[in-house]
């Protein structure tokens, strides 16, 4: 399946049916008088937010939503059918944004969670809701409430707990692979990642998902390489574990680099709290790590955490940290004792 984490779409919500103007004609009824019907509903537009999903590739094909319009009202008072509610599902992560893409109009982060983007138009009122003493026939009816339509941006952000930075050839895939039931494509040239990837890794009796995202070079905020675009799948982790090349020529200057690109693209990203892991090592001596190790740690001003993702070597220590820094796991809900009829039980409308 093919990843797409923007789609422009557009969404009209349905108009209200038209109100009936009718008369009551019966036997023995001497003064029938209006009995015209109101005019249905239009259907909503409703985004849900669905597990399962985790690309918009769907919306390349299908960009255009349209709910229906209520049904006329009738003679003998009866109402129209409403039009029915268009649901539109997306991915957990999903934002809609207005056209201009500066307005964030809905954020989806809870599974299951529902919004009603447009309301239909009601239905006009049918002749028989304008009769009064002094109007006893009246023939003027309503015809519905228009429609709202507009043009929306989906962008995805991918929900994860930790993300991976660091340049091209890093060793990012090669770590969420070791770590996770991932299946990333490793290469020996840059940016074998064309695409962010999520991996769920299982340690010390915790689970905690893992976003790799494509390398970073310098100018990337310009647009460089790949660009910082899928920087905005990190921006709800809750720590970015930095991996850097030890074998590269100047691997502080490579930190520097990618921390410098953070900070242009901003969304709070260069103040998450960060892990360091010095990736590689099993290709040099050990002496020599020791002095990088030293040099990354007086220009970070933080703790570096020397690791291999080939080896395994300091992975172990590496995910210690992430899990310290995720926090603890969200304690499950109590189940509710449908047994007993004095407890409540909770339920949804939707």
């Amino acid at each position: 399946m093919h990843f797409l984490d923007q789609a422009k779409i557009f969404v009209r919500s349905g108009a209200g049916g038209p109100g009936a103007v009718s008369f009551r004609r019966e036997k023995f009824i001497e003064y029938g008088g209006p009995d015209g019907g109101n005019g249905g509903k239009g259907g909503d537009i409703i985004f849900e937010a669905v597990p399962g999903l985790n690309t918009l590739i769907d919306f390349r094909y299908t960009q255009h939503f349209r709910a229906p319009r209520g049904k006329g009202g009738a003679g003998s008072n009866r109402t129209g059918a409403g039009g029915e509610d268009l649901i539109i599902r997306v991915p957990i992560g999903t934002q809609v944004l207005s056209e201009d893409k500066e307005t964030i109009l809905a954020d989806f982060t809870v599974p299951g969670e529902r919004v009603v983007f447009m309301r239909g138009g009601d239905g006009g009122r049918g002749n028989a809701s304008y009769k009064t003493s002094t109007n006893r026939a009246p023939r003027q009816h309503g015809t519905g409430w228009p429609h709202e339509e507009a043009w929306v941006w989906l962008r995805l952000k991918l929900l994860a707990d930790a993300g991976l930075l660091g340049l091209p050839n890093a060793g990012k895939s090669t770590f969420i692979n070791a770590v996770s039931n991932a299946k990333a494509k490793v290469g020996d040239y840059p940016f074998t990642t064309t695409r962010p990837q999520l991996g769920v890794v299982s340690h010390k009796g915790r689970e905690f998902v893992v976003a790799d995202i494509p390398g970073l070079i310098e100018g990337a905020a310009d647009g460089a390489g790949i660009g910082d675009r899928f920087l905005g799948h990190i921006e709800r982790c809750k720590v970015l574990l930095h991996l850097v090349d030890a074998t590269l020529d100047n691997p502080v200057e490579n930190y520097r680099i990618v921390r410098g690109e953070l900070d242009a693209y901003g969304a709070g990203l260069l103040d998450k709290p960060e892990v360091i892991g010095l990736n590689k090592i099993d290709a040099l001596p050990s002496a020599e790590v020791k002095k990088l190790a030293t040099k990354l740690k007086r220009a970070s001003k933080a703790e570096v955490m020397l690791m291999s993702g080939a080896s395994g070597e300091g992975i172990p220590a590496v995910l210690d940290r992430l899990v310290e820094a995720i926090g603890p796991a969200l304690a499950a809900p109590a189940p509710i004792n449908t047994d007993d009829p004095e407890e409540p039980v909770e339920w949804s409308p939707i």
